[in-house]
């Protein structure tokens, strides 16, 4: 292993009152020794460590469960789940949960998984359009494994639910067991009212029905947190919601990717916000969290509820932005909301109505500069009677584009935020998932393999800097923090392409064109965004950035890169498909249809030039 010195660099600072802003965070002031574990794992998402003592790890794309031992980095397949679906960038093997008496000797040595899978025996999801998508059946359950420990192996996968949403953006599907030996799961929006989803409402404010329960009809799950037995069955004391007693623990969820409990039962949860106002929260029986009402306080700061499937102009027809909301699109400020809700005990931020949302330096990627970090993971930490001084009761706040672990302290009680928020562990990473070593010293971490992250210099990179790792951040003492070095070249603003004369432009047709932004809606969108250029986990596919890095290549040349997508099975769509997606962003990008279609694949292919 090599090892070397890795100390966060801390921006922005705050006390925490009523509103968090981008200015809001000091500087840490502790010293970390930074050490790869292990590297190379197909999208590492939950982390736990184990009672064996060894670290225990959901691979999303790999469809595995993994034991690394902490020191070596070796690691154990527990059990590959073929069943598990994982078209695109928000969907697979997620949450796991390990039994309380896991190798205790009671017969408990259970392990609960959260996945997504293809299931044909229910009904198709009528809201995605092209039959053969692998979202048309797409589904999640829990199932619960049994481990032997002379095997080292997951046995025995018995379903305890089946049938929950999912789709192509914002699943969540973070797993935990509670103190009371309970099943507690997120279910995100689905990413609705957005992207390539934003004809689809958002259901995070409907309650099941009766009628629906009965059926095991969980559609009405989308925007939720649920509570589930540990057979999977809806326990007699959860809430009663609209009349009726369901899996539902809490509603009103944009996109919920990580929860915790604290040592007295209290259930942290960090929340995705839209382009502000990522929030901390802390869910309580039966209660409401406003979304889509609601992001972040209830304060008319930077967020309206645009409802786009409720356009004037039929929604299809218009083009969405985060920035510029079509007239005919009905809104509502966020006082408009009158029902109680749960308000956050903490949001990364808050900014004015105003706020420049296209700051220039993440030109090509302009979502990486906005307030929100990309929350994705929560961590409650305190209670080691040697472990960081100063940190007795704190969460730790993991972050995808914003490439940091926040440290937000906590009242005595643990009920609400207190002082200053910290930035720790600054990288050009994506960090998904932390735990902690028995002894409070090491915070583990799991890095996604891939997408867009806040660089070094502050611009936008696509370029990971630990790729599916875990690392180990190994407490060292007080004091200011080495700042990490600038990685030269980091930044994903591609360089100029030498221009070459090349031939004729792409050809295409205006029909496959239109089929292609059907393509590209149900496929890519989740990742590069439905305007080519508000992606949150890809490159832009149009504009300056598209321009600098393709013009003077050949269309094969593009068209072979669109097949390493998407990420978690390269070239597994029709050839057509790809090809009606390459037309649409061709034409995006103000290349003009002619008569004759771009073909699939061919020498042709090699004669056409992007301009």
């Amino acid at each position: 292993m090599h090892w070397w010195r890795v100390l966060g660099i801390g921006l922005l600072t705050t006390v925490f009152w009523a509103q968090d802003s981008p200015e809001s965070v000091q500087p840490p002031a502790k010293r970390f020794e930074k050490r790869v574990v292990i590297s190379g794992l197909a999208g590492p998402w939950e982390l736990t460590w184990g009672p064996d003592q060894m670290l225990w790890i959901t691979e999303r794309m790999g469809k595995r469960i993994v034991r690394v031992h902490p020191a070596s980095g070796e690691k154990t397949v527990a059990v590959t789940i073929p069943e598990v679906s994982a078209p695109g960038g928000q969907d697979g093997l997620m949450g796991m949960a390990l039994h309380p008496d896991l190798l205790k000797g009671t017969g408990n040595d259970f392990v609960y998984a959260a996945y997504t899978y293809q299931d044909r025996t229910k009904p198709a999801d009528l809201r995605v359009d092209d039959a053969a998508s692998p979202y048309r059946y797409l589904y999640g359950k829990i199932v619960r494994f049994r481990y032997d420990p002379t095997r080292q192996q997951l046995l025995e996968p018995k379903d305890l639910i089946t049938g929950l949403p999912a789709g192509n953006d914002h699943n969540a599907y973070r797993l935990k067991i509670g103190p009371d030996r309970k099943l507690y799961l997120t279910v995100g929006d689905q990413g609705n009212n957005q992207l390539g989803n934003f004809c689809l409402p958002v259901l995070a404010q409907r309650l099941p029905t009766s009628a629906e329960i009965r059926k095991k009809d969980f559609s009405s799950y989308e925007g939720k947190s649920l509570r589930l037995n540990l057979n999977g069955s809806i326990p007699s004391d959860n809430p009663k919601l609209g009349g009726v007693v369901s899996h539902v623990y809490t509603v009103g969820h944009r996109n919920t990717q990580g929860i915790d409990f604290g040592p007295d039962g209290t259930l942290y949860a960090a929340e995705h916000g839209p382009k502000t106002d990522d929030e901390i929260n802390i869910l309580t029986k039966g209660s409401n969290y406003g979304w889509p009402h609601v992001a972040g306080l209830k304060d008319n700061k930077a967020y309206e509820y645009a409802r786009w499937a409720e356009a004037k102009t039929p929604c299809r027809q218009l083009r969405f932005s985060d920035l510029a909301i079509h007239p005919s699109v009905p809104r509502e400020p966020e006082t408009a909301f009158t029902k109680p809700f749960v308000e956050p005990i903490a949001t990364l931020f808050t900014v004015p109505t105003g706020f420049n949302f296209e700051d220039p330096k993440c030109a090509g990627g302009y979502y990486i500069c906005w307030p929100t970090v990309g929350i994705s993971g929560v961590e409650f930490y305190g209670g080691y009677p040697k472990g960081i001084p100063g940190w007795d009761k704190v969460l730790l706040i993991t972050t995808l584009k914003r490439g940091s672990i926040y440290v937000l302290p906590l009242t005595p009680d643990g009920q609400k935020a207190a002082g200053k928020m910290s930035r720790y562990f600054r990288a050009e990473n994506r960090y998904r998932d932390t735990a902690i070593s028995p002894d409070g010293l090491t915070i583990y971490a799991a890095t996604d393999a891939g997408g867009l992250a806040e660089s070094l210099t502050g611009a936008v990179t696509s370029q990971m800097q630990d790729s599916g790792a875990i690392l180990a951040f190994t407490y060292e003492g007080e004091g200011a923090p080495i700042p990490e070095p600038v990685v030269t070249g980091s930044s994903s603003q591609p360089g100029a392409r030498p221009q070459t004369s090349g031939g004729p432009p792409p050809q295409f047709t205006a029909q496959q064109a239109a089929d292609g932004k059907r393509a590209y809606d149900g496929y890519c969108a989740v990742c590069h965004g439905s305007t080519l250029t508000n992606g949150t986990f890809g490159t832009p596919l149009a504009g300056d950035y598209f321009r600098t890095k393709w013009s003077g290549q050949t269309v094969h040349a593009f068209l072979e890169k669109s097949r390493t997508m998407p990420p978690s099975a390269p070239n597994s769509l029709p050839a057509k498909v790809y090809a009606d997606a390459v037309a649409y962003i061709f034409e995006l990008n103000g290349a003009q249809p002619g008569s004759s279609p771009l073909p699939a694949t061919g020498d042709a292919l090699k004669g056409m030039w992007i301009q």
